[in-house]
């Protein structure tokens, strides 16, 4: 059995804070502060450049790829960690496209996060050649999936209202007319139980900085599923990917497996803080986690609704078709949210009037609900956000 109180007690979350925003960045691991700073004293003082054989560095992000690997359903040497998101978008769409390279056409939905229909955008424009990003709304995608499509890129649970895709019912209606899938879960690894074997999902990108907590920037991952590993061409043929980067080859050759999706040098410090967040998933189910965030997440909608009847949810009512952040939305949203702030509840704001607040039972129970609750319906109560200071919007909002 899971035992959250073991999992709260790992976190260092600051007194008189209620922290639901982990769906944007989790809380700091209480380890991570020694662990690091070990790596920058005892690694990188001490070992200076040897430290990336003797401490390991080389290997970090295939050994932390295997430690993401079973909380999204996939198969040990098939997730690879290093650069960030919006790089792995990239580099999977773009190995994606040469799988099918009769067709032009990538499908994506309004509610994907823009950065991907960035990145699809800024890719097709390299290609020319007739490429084209389609963009359908959330529920049109199944029916628009026809034998023109090359690739489906869709993000399983959307960032603003966390309505969640079928990942298992898209895939397949994707391989039936013969396109491939790039999923993106940066809402979905470490929120929700993700089969990336059983549905057979080709490609997947994701953060480890939301609810996998590993800390600000902390590196992004790939999965590639293992029997298209050595068909695909990485368009972001960095040294590391190569067969045998100290062989310092005028010449790219491709490793074997996973390995040829590194690109770049890792970011030690950023993956040692990840290590540590890792290890706060060791015993968790992700299936009881799921559980517990429906009760939470049920108990919030509830005493909201009850209580702060002006609010609006926009996140889909069944909890089944949703992830594991609940939204609200007001026209004064940013001011409310900065108001809860300043009243010690961490939430966070999407243009134009989305509120989220994430819910996950690693470091969250039933009295940080009813508290944020509490102090949400003061603030609508008293109007508390109707101040001059919390409509000036700051640049991370």
């Amino acid at each position: 059995m899971t035992d959250f109180a073991k999992t709260r007690a790992m976190f260092d979350i600051p007194e008189g804070v209620t922290y639901l925003n982990g769906n944007s960045l989790g809380p700091l691991p209480s380890a991570a502060k020694a662990r690091v700073a070990g790596v920058v004293a005892d690694e990188w003082g001490e070992l200076l450049i040897r430290g990336w054989n003797k401490a390991g560095w080389m290997a970090q992000p295939a050994v932390l790829g295997d430690r993401i690997a079973p909380l999204i359903g996939a198969p040990k040497g098939s997730v690879m960690v290093g650069d960030t998101l919006t790089i792995r978008v990239y580099q999977a769409l773009s190995a994606a496209l040469e799988l099918v390279p009769d067709r032009r056409v990538i499908l994506s939905d309004s509610g994907n996060f823009p950065t991907d229909l960035y990145m699809a955008q800024g890719l097709i424009g390299t290609l020319g050649d007739g490429y084209e990003l389609r963009v359908v709304a959330p529920e049109e995608v199944s029916e628009a999936l026809d034998d023109s499509i090359a690739i489906l890129m869709l993000t399983e649970v959307d960032y603003a209202t966390s309505r969640l895709h079928d990942m298992a019912a898209l895939t397949a209606r994707a391989h039936a007319v013969g396109a491939v899938t790039v999923w993106d879960l940066a809402h979905s690894a470490g929120a929700i139980p993700i089969d990336l074997t059983g549905t057979n999902a080709d490609f997947a990108v994701g953060c480890t900085y939301k609810y996998l907590n590993g800390g600000p920037g902390a590196p992004a991952f790939i999965y590639v599923r293992p029997n298209l590993q050595n068909h695909v061409r990485p368009a972001l043929s960095g040294w590391l990917g190569h067969a045998a980067p100290f062989a310092f080859e005028q010449d790219y050759t491709p490793a074997e497996g996973i390995a040829r999706m590194r690109i770049g040098t890792p970011s030690v410090l950023g993956m040692a803080a990840l290590e540590t967040a890792l290890d706060v998933w060791e015993g968790v189910s992700v299936e009881t986690l799921r559980h517990h965030f429906i009760t939470l997440s049920e108990l919030f909608i509830a005493e909201v609704e009850t209580r702060c009847p002006d609010l609006t949810l926009a996140s889909p009512r069944d909890p089944a078709q949703r992830g594991a952040h609940i939204a609200l939305r007001h026209p004064q949203g940013y001011a409310i949210m900065q108001a809860l702030i300043a009243e010690g509840v961490i939430g966070d704001f999407r243009a134009p009037d989305v509120m989220r607040f994430g819910f996950t039972p690693l470091y969250l129970g039933e009295g940080d609900v009813k508290r944020a609750v509490d102090v949400l319906e003061r603030v609508m109560r008293d109007r508390l956000w109707d101040r001059e200071e919390f409509r000036v919007k700051a640049a991370v909002t």
